[in-house]
């Protein structure tokens, strides 16, 4: 969506950007790695299939992503290629049961070196509450769907008081979801400062 085209959030380790045509090679280069396709349930794509992916991302009302830089490296470099590490997003819909408007949150730290400091938590962070700001979306609750074998998500979004509601074996899925209430809203604003700058 175009809602955040011109946003850059900054956060300790991470800083969040908008996905851009320039980060579909390396993005695609990700992508080529089987587990990776396998953890984040993407098929594999050509590189001109990413191209029009990362269109769809930007111009589709129900999708909303960032692409996810090692603060430091970017501090260095100034390049946001070379610190590109993953991304974030959004897949906004009606849940059919109870006609809440959510959003189903998906986060990858795809480079290896990269895992294990802390970014997936804080990327993820910043984006529920960026989403939460955001009245326009008019959220009720995030939800999210995780492989079942996926240990590390699994225990992130536990983390952030989401719960299990559903599990579905022939998928190998979990689904866990978080009511946007005021204690949560509350609880979030102590986990994170959002601060955003124009991306221009």
């Amino acid at each position: 969506m175009h809602l955040n085209e011109n946003t850059k959030i900054l956060g300790r380790r991470v800083i969040l950007v908008p996905y851009e045509a320039r980060h579909v090679p390396k993005y695609h280069q990700w992508m080529s790695n089987e587990k990776l396709r396998e953890l984040t349930a993407s098929e594999e794509l050509t590189l001109e299939e990413e191209h029009e992916m990362q269109r769809s991302w930007r111009e589709d009302d129900d999708k909303l992503t960032f692409i996810v830089l090692d603060a430091e490296i970017y501090a260095r470099d100034q390049d946001e290629i070379t610190a590109m590490v993953g991304d974030t997003n959004l897949f906004l819909h009606q849940d059919p049961d109870s006609q809440q408007q959510t959003a189903e949150a998906e986060i990858m730290i795809a480079e290896p070196d990269a895992r294990g400091k802390g970014f997936g938590r804080e990327a993820m962070l910043l984006m529920l509450k960026y989403a939460q700001a955001q009245s326009q979306l008019k959220l009720d609750k995030f939800e999210v769907k995780i492989d079942m074998d996926n240990a590390a998500s699994l225990h992130l979004f536990k983390s952030f008081t989401f719960v299990e509601t559903r599990r579905v074996e022939v998928f190998h899925e979990v689904t866990l979801e978080r009511p946007i209430t005021p204690d949560w809203i509350n609880w979030l604003d102590q986990q994170v400062d959002l601060r955003t700058q124009s991306y221009r």
